[in-house]
């Protein structure tokens, strides 16, 4: 790429009179810098590294970068990320890649029935590693879910859409049997409010021709459910009226207890979460800042289902993955 199209496309104010016409590649971290590369960085220690390593022209920003080499070119941005964002979105139309935001429960989904990756991309939500991976990747199906990013890669970036056949045919908190293509999935480890995820994920696998296996379903790292006896030690669930829920995000705790209070009112559920959490339809949960007080709370207070936002299941004293609904 000639140094003119560079500055067009970064929207860059070129600092000198260089020697050198145009670059070769382009990368963000100093160490992969080739000969030839451009750099993109605000950081007088990296650009000094990607000199040492060829770089043929930098873009930064700031003003207390100085200018050690003339011979190459030294374009000055208001912002790195940016202009290294209008790089790549060139990058993407010459290469004609496809992007899809996706939920963190689609992408958790994706990962787990899918039978093969090498034909599909994860992005990262670091701007930097982004940039990398799409740029110097052969690939051209990328997903994330970094709402941000994504936009700023591709400001229409697509969503997942729910366009395959699929309904429940019996259901409890913990486990789903349902209907996808004709077959049925006998009590899957799948929570009854995420079968509509589940059904995106699987649309989007076959417009995209990605084989999957629905057979590989189980539990996500959002919602994990354990049961346990009186000394918060796991159990089966024939011998115990209490189960912990594990949570990384309020949405599904709010999806569950509704569900229990239309499928369950006879159970007593509780909230532990951080101090100054707030709980949707709920005035105060129980609040926590260890896993001692979460250990004490589970002890002393009457509950059939806790469910537990932020903290890891190993708070628990031993971890059986066994799941059923009483």
């Amino acid at each position: 790429m000639t140094i003119d199209s560079l500055l067009n496309l970064t929207d860059g104010t070129l600092q000198n009179e260089p020697t050198i016409q145009a670059i070769e590649g382009a990368t963000v971290f100093p160490s992969k810098v080739e000969h030839g590369d451009l750099f993109f960085s605000a950081d007088a220690e990296e650009i000094a590294t990607a000199l040492e390593n060829g770089a043929y022209a930098i873009v930064y920003s700031g003003d207390e970068i100085a200018i050690s080499d003339p011979e190459i070119a030294w374009i000055k941005v208001e912002s790195v990320e940016d202009a290294a964002f209008k790089l790549l979105r060139y990058a993407i139309l010459e290469k004609e890649a496809e992007f899809y935001l996706l939920s963190e429960h689609e992408q958790s989904f994706l990962k787990m029935i899918l039978l093969q990756k090498s034909n599909i991309a994860f992005i990262s939500a670091d701007w930097r590693k982004a940039f990398e991976q799409i740029l110097n990747s052969r690939q051209k199906l990328f997903v994330g879910t970094d709402e941000a990013l994504m936009k700023h890669i591709k400001p229409d970036i697509e969503r997942l859409k729910k366009d395959v056949e699929g309904y429940p045919v019996m259901d409890t908190l913990f486990k789903t049997t349902f209907k996808v293509g004709g077959f049925v999935y006998q009590d899957k480890e799948l929570a009854p409010f995420h079968l509509d995820t589940l059904l995106r994920v699987v649309a989007f696998c076959e417009a995209q021709d990605l084989p999957y296996a629905i057979d590989r379903i189980k539990y996500t790292k959002h919602f994990i459910p354990v049961f346990i006896d009186g000394d918060l030690n796991t159990t089966r669930s024939a011998s115990s009226d209490k189960v912990v829920i594990f949570t990384d995000n309020l949405r599904d705790i709010d999806l569950a207890r509704e569900y229990l209070k239309y499928n369950g009112t006879w159970v007593k559920s509780i909230v532990l979460t951080p101090p100054g959490t707030k709980v949707e339809n709920l005035s105060r949960p129980f609040w926590f800042e260890s896993e001692e007080e979460v250990r004490e709370i589970l002890k002393n207070v009457h509950f059939n289902y806790a469910f537990i936002y932020t903290l890891d299941k190993s708070i628990l004293k031993q971890i059986k993955e066994e799941y059923s609904l009483f």
